[in-house]
């Protein structure tokens, strides 16, 4: 195949690959703009460069004609913290509308024997091309951090020892997957306490940012000398780490702004 008609048949799956990375990431910023927790910590993708998908047809016998039978092109990987989250993002996959789950692995529940764990989806996309809408398959990898961790270097072993690792490397890389079992585990136990921290710091930061937009908008319309005074006892509070204090600040402020907006309506 001319190396011009390989680029016609990535295309699709690159553009399937950015609309997705950008929409599960825009979930993220939702969930902190609200001041929600989010169940997804990161969103990676990649599509699969011409000689993986070379080896996979001659690995699955699949003929140049059915090369949208591979599933896994375009993959979306899902980073979470906790394994808790991982449902929770399989739900919220399942309930969009623009995408269609086709199947599911679930080998979380079911370890493979070499210790991976990871919950799989393929999905159906659609893009939008010059040449009309293409309905494409997309691979989701959801996982915690730890899994990651251990799937990024068992992936690298397999490559090194082309997928023939050797025993005594095999036997620890057992043994760790055991401990990074142990270790989601162990963050599960105190789950609530690290969701309270990580919420508590959102919190603050949106306060913080809701402020400066504040002084920064009383810039135009107030004295100098206001504006110091505001700043100096914004600096005062931030230091104290008290953000029962902030948010009163907060609204001292929004009352202090709301004066102004009603001193401007009163002079039209």
């Amino acid at each position: 195949m001319e190396i011009q008609l390989w680029r016609e048949i990535i295309t699709p799956y690159e553009l399937a690959v950015k609309e997705i990375s950008v929409k599960l990431k825009h979930l993220i910023t939702e969930h902190r703009e609200h001041g929600l927790y989010s169940p997804i910590e990161n969103v990676r993708g990649r599509v699969k460069t011409v000689s993986s998908i070379l080896d996979k047809m001659q690995k699955k016998k699949i003929p140049m004609e059915r090369l949208e039978e591979i599933e896994d092109i375009a993959g979306i990987r899902i980073i979470c913290q906790f394994v808790e989250d991982i449902e929770r993002v399989v739900t919220l996959i399942k309930n969009r509308s623009d995408m269609e789950v086709k199947s599911t692995k679930d080998y979380i529940s079911h370890m493979k024997e070499s210790g991976y764990r990871s919950y799989h989806l393929i999905v159906y996309y659609e893009v939008e091309t010059l040449k009309g809408t293409k309905k494409l398959q997309v691979e989701v990898q959801i996982r915690t951090l730890a899994m990651n961790f251990w799937a990024t270097i068992e992936h690298s072993l397999q490559y090194k020892y082309k997928k023939n690792i050797p025993l005594h490397i095999k036997k620890r890389l057992s043994k760790s997957a055991d401990a990074m079992i142990i270790l989601d585990e162990e963050m599960s136990s105190i789950r609530n306490e690290i969701m309270d921290a990580q919420n508590s710091f959102q919190i603050q930061a949106n306060i913080v940012a809701d402020i400066l937009n504040s002084i920064q908008n009383l810039y135009k319309v107030a004295s100098k000398r206001e504006i110091v005074k505001i700043q100096d006892e914004f600096y005062r509070i931030y230091e104290l780490n008290d953000l029962e204090k902030l948010q009163h600040f907060q609204k001292q402020l929004d009352i202090i702004s709301e004066g102004y907006n009603t001193q401007d309506i009163n002079r039209i």
